[in-house]
């Protein structure tokens, strides 16, 4: 039992296998979804994991995910629970801000993703975007993971930040935004020289030097890149940004940009080259439309976008919504403590079987609007998360993925093995421990 409920609320314990911390979390990293089965099948709708000496309560319905995600009564809160695994590396980011502070926040930066700004993101990412395709190694052992990774990041520095930097240069802020990522999830929580935690202290004061001297001249010119935009932009009510508020948002942002799209790209090839009749019949409406994308022509690639959704629902880029309990609380009639983590983890709803149809197999027609299997539940599908906190750059995640597998389904084929199946690492965010190795042939 995680506590006992006070007498007399009627509310139900929470029970968990009470596992020693270490040994849940390599069980987890090991086989997630495994370790998900397990607990519904012996706990039923809600359970506990232990997790860096914390009880992460887990929900195991999408009820109780919405709950998490709608937050009704504020007993909840994202900063504790982000704080506890992020807070040195990605901290002030708008994920680690709630109630009126994150409203405040959130108002100002979605107006640098909204339809105006969107549009120019995508007319400036498509040259960009077309020219590092085209420019891919062919042949055998073709690290997919790899190469999306140094064009998300180009993507990044040049849409994001407006700069474009000498390979070395942005090889030095990737490796920092490595280094601060992989922090979050390191055993040893302490500045020991040489570990994780270490190496993460020290990406984020890289990251911020190279914000920080960069900083005066946005400030002093208008430009199409975010990093201005964050500079210039201001709510209706005429609220602005600090400049420690710029570069942290920047900071964040940036990280979840090019973290996300390269695992959502790089699933997408995955299954692709699995399932190949998917790939030619995207291939094949590519071929229909434009190879200039405009805003307005995204929705005519419903192929790719049924391969996406289903490629996320697979291997969601970012794992679920943590919050803290900041007093006694309650999901779903079972009693929350104060202080306990709770996890609304997309993996528990995206392979529920409950919900989904043969929901281990690869199969976007899913999402058909005849089948339409994500509508069996608000939160059937979540990889942007949902609630206040939904992802605010989703749509921007959308098209500038909808953008590189264009491109790539135009210019290039690619195949693995037919025995072959990757091996996904969940230390940090889930993504092929290979790099994902293919055959890459141009057209």
């Amino acid at each position: 039992m995680l506590a006992p409920p006070p007498p007399g609320s009627g509310l139900k314990p929470i029970y968990g296998s009470g596992t020693p911390w270490l040994i849940e979390v390599l069980r987890y990293t090991r086989n997630p979804l495994a370790t998900i089965t397990r607990h519904r099948k012996q706990f039923g709708d809600i359970t506990y994991l232990n997790s860096f000496g914390r009880q992460i309560v887990t929900p195991l319905t999408p009820d109780g995910a919405g709950e998490v995600a709608i937050n009704r009564t504020k007993s909840l809160a994202a900063e504790p629970a982000w704080g506890f695994m992020i807070g040195p590396f990605f901290h002030r980011g708008i994920l680690l801000m709630d109630f009126e502070e994150h409203r405040h926040h959130r108002l100002i930066l979605q107006q640098a993703f909204n339809r105006t700004h969107l549009e120019g993101y995508l007319r400036e990412m498509q040259p960009m975007i077309r020219e590092r395709v085209a420019a891919l190694p062919t042949g055998d052992g073709v690290r997919m993971l790899s190469e999306f990774k140094k064009i998300t990041l180009d993507v990044a520095l040049e849409i994001f930040l407006g700069l474009k930097l000498p390979r070395a240069e942005a090889d030095r802020i990737n490796k920092a935004f490595i280094d601060c990522v992989d922090a979050g999830l390191s055993l040893v929580r302490r500045d020991v020289p040489g570990g994780r935690w270490s190496r993460g202290l020290a990406g984020r004061k890289v990251l911020e030097e190279f914000m920080y001297r960069h900083l005066p001249a946005k400030r002093a010119q208008r430009t199409p890149d975010l990093f201005s935009v964050l500079c210039h932009v201001e709510s209706d009510e005429g609220h602005t940004f600090t400049d420690a508020d710029v570069v942290n948002h920047m900071i964040f942002v940036l990280m979840a940009a090019h973290d996300t799209s390269t695992i959502a790209t790089t699933t997408m090839a995955y299954y692709m080259a699995r399932h190949p009749q998917w790939q030619d019949t995207a291939r094949e409406q590519s071929r229909a439309l434009p190879a200039e994308i405009e805003y307005e022509t995204l929705g005519d690639f419903t192929v790719l976008e049924a391969i996406m959704k289903e490629s996320l629902r697979l291997n969601a880029p970012v794992p679920g919504l943590l919050r803290e309990a900041l007093q006694d609380t309650e999901i779903g009639g079972y009693f929350v403590p104060k202080g306990a983590l709770v996890s609304a983890t997309a993996m528990v709803n995206h392979y529920n079987p409950a919900l989904w149809n043969d929901p281990e197999t690869f199969d976007p027609g899913r999402f058909s609007p005849d089948r339409a299997e994500d509508r069996s539940h608000k939160y059937a599908w979540m990889p942007f998360g949902g609630g206040a906190h939904k992802c605010i750059g989703l749509f921007f995640a959308q098209l500038e993925i909808k953008t590189i597998m264009h491109n790539l389904l135009l210019t290039h084929e690619w195949s693995v093995p037919a025995d072959y199946r990757w091996k996904l690492d969940y230390t940090t965010l889930p993504v092929p421990k290979d790099r994902l190795p293919v055959r890459l042939r141009r057209l």
